[in-house]
């Protein structure tokens, strides 16, 4: 894969060691080099790469301002590079700041060990390939379907969201605008790597000034319920109602999966739903929302306009799976009203028809 990379980090050993990782990887090359992120907004602007790594700088940087202005005005893959991966770190609320800007993805930046060898080089090159896989054009086919298993008891209204790249700011930006009394559970499904999912839901509780929490194996989703996906495996509904973590489909490039979250959800959760499908690269997502209109849920993608990447949700409107295309301020007062007419018995529970 012949990639040209940039590399907008402070100088030191961090900028060497992500200059060593794309030299000494075949096909790739150091399009330029930026010691700043205001600096890489000019550079990209001149010269714009197949992907961005952009270290975050010192607390008052202007990385979130540079990656606004990048994604404006001359758009291409921008990746985060940090050593920062725990939820109490200072850094970390600008990691998915940056991301709710139009970032793509987050990476801990590779590290010399006490032997002088690189660490963390082939985590690195892992998800550069996989950004540049993602935005290329994408086959689909249908994934295979499955009956629907009998009901489990005692299930409440679920709302599902699925989200990647600008998805951290609509996330919140929903959650937040969600009354506190819903009277539903909320699971979320966004595009991150397991190290950096509880900064997620701090960061996204924050927002929301309301919990959100990992979810765990065997959870059972409650009313009131703000549950994230907490690990890079999928995170699906199972047949008693409950979530688990699975590894499969092991070939999926988005982990985890908003397709295998809203797929099983479509199967398993029997009770009313509503699924939403955010702004995002690539099509994931858009196949489980189909299935979630097929089993009768309320299905809402996120308009162009308001979407930082119109990817997963144009997909969606293509193939027909959305019921409702909304711009991101009004998908939040469309799923507390689509739960209300659910728990009054008014919602639709039959499959929809294209």
């Amino acid at each position: 894969m012949s990639l040209s990379i940039a590399i907008a980090f402070e100088p030191g050993p961090g900028a060497e060691a992500l200059r060593q990782v794309v030299e000494e990887t075949p096909g790739w090359k150091v399009a330029w080099t930026a010691s700043s992120a205001a600096q890489a907004v000019a550079r990209c602007a001149a010269d714009t790469p197949d992907v961005l790594l952009l270290g975050l700088t010192a607390p008052g940087g202007d990385d979130v301002e540079a990656t606004k202005r990048i994604m404006a005005a001359s758009p291409t893959t921008i990746l985060i590079v940090t050593a920062a991966a725990g939820a109490a770190s200072t850094e970390i609320g600008r990691v998915f700041d940056a991301m709710a800007s139009g970032a793509r993805d987050v990476v801990e930046a590779p590290r010399r060990g006490p032997d002088g060898r690189l660490e963390g080089a082939d985590p690195l090159r892992a998800k550069i390939a996989l950004l540049a896989r993602l935005a290329a054009p994408q086959s689909w086919s249908p994934a295979p379907r499955a009956g629907p298993p009998a009901p489990p008891p005692d299930l409440v209204p679920l709302v599902a969201i699925g989200a990647s790249t600008g998805g951290p700011g609509a996330v919140a930006a929903i959650l937040a605008a969600l009354p506190a009394d819903l009277g539903a559970a909320v699971v979320v499904v966004q595009h991150v790597d397991g190290p950096f999912a509880a900064g997620l839901a701090a960061w996204l509780g924050g927002r929301a000034g309301r919990p959100v929490r990992l979810a765990a194996n065997g959870d059972r989703p409650r009313q009131g319920d703000l549950l994230l996906a907490g690990t890079s495996a999928h995170l699906v509904v199972t047949e008693d109602g409950s979530l688990a973590y699975t590894p499969e489909p092991r070939d999926c490039p988005y982990r985890p999966s908003v397709d295998a979250f809203l797929s099983s959800a479509a199967r398993s959760w029997t009770a009313r739903g509503t699924a939403v499908l955010l702004t995002g690269m690539g099509r994931d997502g858009a196949e489980g929302l189909l299935r979630c209109r097929e089993a009768g849920w309320h299905t809402i993608a996120q308009d162009q306009e308001s979407s930082v990447l119109y990817g997963m949700p144009r997909v969606a409107r293509e193939i027909g799976a959305a019921v409702e295309v909304l711009p991101l301020s009004g998908i939040a007062p469309a799923v507390a009203r689509q739960v209300r007419e659910d728990r009054s018995g008014r919602g639709r529970k039959e499959p929809q028809r294209r």
